[in-house]
């Protein structure tokens, strides 16, 4: 069985220095906010490319905190897509604030920055835009916008850590950017854990604050805040784990391209493509089978041949965020967002880690062109 990750090599490949690194933070008995703590919140500030980093407890918790930091709260709108994890908007929701959806771009999955104007109100105060899969938005454009319409850009970069837009890292180009460390993305620990890069000190500390029980001193408090410290342990791990994440990231995009390679004469698949402004980090490999129904039935067959034939494939995501239950007193129906509603019917994401070899490889594109032909759709209906 192929599986569409598999974290076990990664480990075995480091497994010497981790297990040193947990030893000596377990030997050390500071658990929270040890010294390792602050060695890996300034290597990883350095990486992207920022004045300031905050670590927290998760990706949710980063940009929660990024919400909070820029004072962001009811009556206010945030634009985003709705192609994404549930967390991008469940945060904007959680400040009291109030989620505007925008279309994706079908052929990239990132939100049209084309259609951001019109979505913009008097309440508007913030872009979240989304890396989504590994791949950069491109944005040049999408910071004049918000330029001209004063509005903050926070960069949802969960799964896009070390891809770049014009040589700056993603994360380094709005008012703050937002990280995940859950151990399927491109830096994944060993449990949860989070990141939030600025150059704004201002925002720095009020994050910092607000992930520490709204405390700057112990025991006295200015704001209602949350608990949301990155344990030492984790970040022992993801201090290891960076030194390898250029390396990994390069190993992703050899395996996009062999990809690439086998799957070009196949029909009835739109392929991902790289950014021409910015490099891919490929968290996912994800496809779309173009010919799928509105119900996606054709996908999920494929999907579930290729398990059976000893591939697993994932589907991210097969409801918008528009569509979702918990969204349903915005007032959103099926059609408002035909490009993200369309890609949660086609999408299909192969088997993607740096490990991941020529030889499976293979296997994985020539099980995908059998199920293919096995499904039976013909070329004639794809878009």
């Amino acid at each position: 069985m192929i599986p569409p990750v598999d974290l076990t090599e990664q480990f075995k490949l480091i497994q010497a220095e981790v297990n040193t690194a947990v030893a000596e933070v377990l030997a050390s008995g500071q658990y929270i906010n040890g010294p390792i703590v602050k060695t890996f919140t300034e290597a990883f500030g350095r990486s992207v490319g920022t004045d300031h980093c905050v670590v927290c407890n998760s990706g949710t918790d980063a940009l929660y905190l990024a919400l909070r930091a820029l004072n962001i709260g009811p009556g206010d709108e945030v634009i985003t897509s709705p192609f994404t994890f549930i967390a991008t908007a469940e945060v904007i929701s959680a400040v009291g604030a109030t989620p505007v959806f925008v279309d994706i771009d079908l052929d990239t999955f990132n939100i049209d920055i084309t259609q951001i104007a019109a979505a913009i109100t008097p309440r508007s105060r913030a872009i979240i835009p989304v890396h989504l899969f590994g791949r950069p938005v491109d944005m040049g454009p999408l910071l004049d916008i918000a330029s001209r319409h004063q509005l903050a850009v926070i960069e949802d970069c969960a799964q896009a850590t070390g891809a770049t837009w014009q040589g700056k890292p993603v994360g380094s180009l709005g008012h703050v950017g937002c990280f995940s460390f859950f151990p399927t993305k491109n830096l994944g620990g060993c449990g949860d854990g989070g990141a939030i890069t600025t150059n704004d000190p201002n925002l720095a500390d009020t994050m910092t604050m607000l992930r520490e029980h709204g405390s700057r001193v112990r025991y006295h408090h200015a704001a209602i805040g949350i608990n949301s410290r990155l344990d030492s342990v984790q970040a022992a791990i993801l201090d290891i784990k960076l030194r390898y994440l250029d390396q990994w990231n390069q190993q992703r995009a050899a395996v996009a391209q062999r990809y690439a390679t086998l799957l070009s004469d196949v029909e009835g698949i739109v392929l991902p493509q790289a950014p021409t402004f910015g490099q891919s980090v490929w968290n996912q490999y994800t496809l779309r089978i173009a010919g799928a129904t509105a119900e996606g039935q054709e996908r999920n067959q494929i999907q579930q041949r290729m398990r059976e034939a000893g591939v697993i494939c994932m589907v991210y995501y097969p409801i918008p965020l528009h569509l979702q239950e918990v969204y349903q007193s915005l007032g959103y129906k099926p059609g408002d967002f035909p490009q993200a509603e369309a890609a949660a019917h086609q999408v299909l994401s192969l088997p993607m880690f740096p490990e991941l070899d020529a030889a499976r490889q293979e296997v994985i594109a020539n099980t995908l062109k059998q199920v293919l032909a096995e499904v039976g759709l013909k070329a004639a209906q794809y878009c």
